[in-house]
């Protein structure tokens, strides 16, 4: 990670439609790394949102680095489970027909990750990942209502009816459901955290707490190197999580003393990190059992 870029940065892109943002961004960066995207996506990134979506996006080419350098979008939800038991979105032949319930920026997607059913009659349930892209024959966006967390990035429900798709290699949940949710936590913690540092550049918050941020961000980039799936790095992960607690308070104090649009903006948004914890709690006390630590 070229770290001289995100400390001598002193503008933000300006918000705007998230393909818009998201073009400029890239048009900013270049081919970056997907954790080189993340810092400087948040660095340069207005919101407590667009913050999200560069490490949701640097996640995903973490998970898939030959996705193309447009806006996508993993669906996997469906009636509030990722479990591949739970679902009935199908694979045939190439064909996805289904439901997801829960996609996040997938108005402005332009290729969708679908999680999908693929064993045979009688079988255990199996996933695949097919690629289908927004617009396609059998491909329908439903828009959902805004959310108060993040309401500047959008959700929507997916419809599939024999939509025609590209199949990833490898298993659909080993290779990449179940790794994705580490890869995004580092990625999105990395987004935020490069964000709150670019504000406390600009409010002059205290030395400390900027260096501290800078150290969380170090922390982020080894653990992005490894692989999400083992139990180290579960565990390191959830260090990563717990540094970040620890600073909450003096990043409140030091928004609620400061400019307040910042301190709106993350009154908003400052629970993003928290919508995942259940997830990782178990991941963690999986690890540390597995680790007998």
């Amino acid at each position: 990670m070229p770290w001289q870029p995100l400390l001598q940065t002193r503008d933000r892109l300006p918000a705007s439609d998230l393909e818009s943002w998201y073009a400029a961004l890239l048009e900013r960066v270049g081919e970056a790394t997907p954790f080189a995207l993340a810092v400087l996506g948040g660095r340069l990134a207005a919101t407590p949102g667009l913050a999200f979506l560069a490490g949701y996006q640097a996640a995903l080419r973490a998970l898939w680095p030959a996705a193309p350098w447009s806006l996508g979008a993993l669906c996997v939800t469906e009636n509030k489970s990722t479990r591949p038991a739970d679902m009935s979105t199908r694979l045939t032949d190439l064909h996805l027909s289904g439901r997801k319930d829960f996609v996040t920026a997938a108005e402005a997607a332009d290729w969708l990750l679908v999680a999908a059913r693929c064993e045979e009659a009688g079988s255990p349930p199996r996933l695949a990942l097919g690629v289908a892209r927004n617009g396609a024959p059998g491909v329908r966006i439903e828009p959902l209502p805004a959310l108060p967390l993040m309401p500047d990035i959008g959700h929507a429900r997916l419809h599939l009816d024999h939509a025609l798709c590209e199949l990833l290699p490898g298993d659909g949940w080993d290779a990449y459901v179940k790794p994705f949710r580490s890869i995004e936590d580092v990625h999105v913690l990395t987004a935020v955290t490069a964000w709150l540092f670019g504000v406390g550049q600009d409010s002059a918050w205290p030395q400390a707490l900027q260096l501290r941020l800078l150290g969380l961000l170090g922390g982020c980039a080894e653990v992005a190197r490894h692989c999400p799936s083992t139990p180290a790095s579960h565990v390191l992960l959830a260090g990563l999580f717990a540094q970040f607690a620890a600073l909450r308070g003096e990043v409140d104090a030091a928004m609620a003393g400061g400019p307040a649009e910042w301190a709106a903006l993350w009154q908003r948004d400052r629970n993003l990190l928290e919508i995942a914890r259940t997830a990782r709690e178990k991941r963690l006390e999986k690890a540390l059992a597995a680790l007998q630590l």
